[in-house]
């Protein structure tokens, strides 16, 4: 039996569930589709939505979603924002629909001149309209001056607003250890120091980072080979005590060697 949280990969096409297994992980965080387009989410499994259901089911391997990398309900600019609403919940409700636990969701940002506070309000005005069949999971990114996520004083102003949103209790929060490194965070206590913002950690995206500490790159390579400190990176994983996902390189045998690294640490 697995001791410690469950540790997971994010999958790259194929059939999640053997590529879970190929790897020896708990978890597969999948796309629904292509992560830089509007289109609707597709479930690409010979079973449909119902068929990955049992398939996960049956193999005791959980399902999260990420959503497109595109969507930003924080802006101000309508073209994105609308649509951006529109296509997460479109994720939400595929994500219900193959029993996934929660959907990843970037936070976002503003234009230049924009005040974050319109952000924030906006991503108030995105939860309060939103069906949330399944928790959606708001995660820290690593660039960008007008993000809404980088960094804690702009993740509380999230926060915040979420909360006075209906439904807002349940949004959950994603920590990414390479988008926290590269953003200007350091690891040491930063679980502590979310939990002081938000309540709660709900998954964590474990990737080392190719790039220096507050680069704002947001390139992931495999753990233990790139900035972070392999002690600090792994001392997140144990104070959050949550789901993990590694969105690391290298498909199953990379990904499969990095899951085996947290469990030697974190066990």
């Amino acid at each position: 039996m697995t001791t410690g949280p469950q540790i997971g990969a994010h999958i790259h096409g194929g059939d999640p569930i053997a590529e879970a297994q190929a790897r020896g992980a708990d978890l597969a965080q999948i796309f629904l589709g292509d992560p830089q387009g509007w289109k609707k989410p597709v479930v690409d499994h010979p079973g449909g939505a119902e068929g990955l259901r049992a398939a996960a089911e049956a193999a005791g391997v959980t399902l999260y979603v990420h959503s497109p990398y595109i969507i930003n309900v924080a802006t101000t600019n309508n073209r994105i924002r609308i649509p951006s609403r529109k296509i997460l919940q479109q994720h939400v409700s595929a994500a219900a629909e193959i029993g996934a636990a929660g959907v990843v969701v970037h936070g976002g940002h503003v234009l230049k001149d924009d005040d974050p506070a319109k952000g924030f309000d906006n991503w108030r005005k995105a939860i309060d309209s939103l069906d949330m069949a399944v928790p959606v999971l708001i995660e820290n990114t690593a660039g960008g001056n007008n993000a809404m996520t980088r960094g804690l004083e702009r993740i509380a102003g999230v926060w915040e607003a979420v909360l006075q949103a209906d439904g807002g209790d349940t949004v959950g929060f994603c920590l990414d250890t390479c988008h926290a490194f590269a953003g200007g965070e350091e690891l040491g206590g930063i679980v502590e120091r979310v939990k002081a913002v938000t309540g709660r950690v709900d998954l964590v995206h474990a990737n080392d980072s190719r790039d220096a500490f507050n680069s704002g790159a947001d390139r992931h390579t495999n753990l233990g080979s790139g900035s972070l400190d392999p002690d600090e990176l792994a001392g997140v994983v144990r104070d959050a005590g949550a789901p993990v996902i590694v969105e690391t390189p290298g498909g199953a045998e990379g990904q499969g060697a990095d899951i085996a690294w947290l469990r030697a640490r974190v066990a």
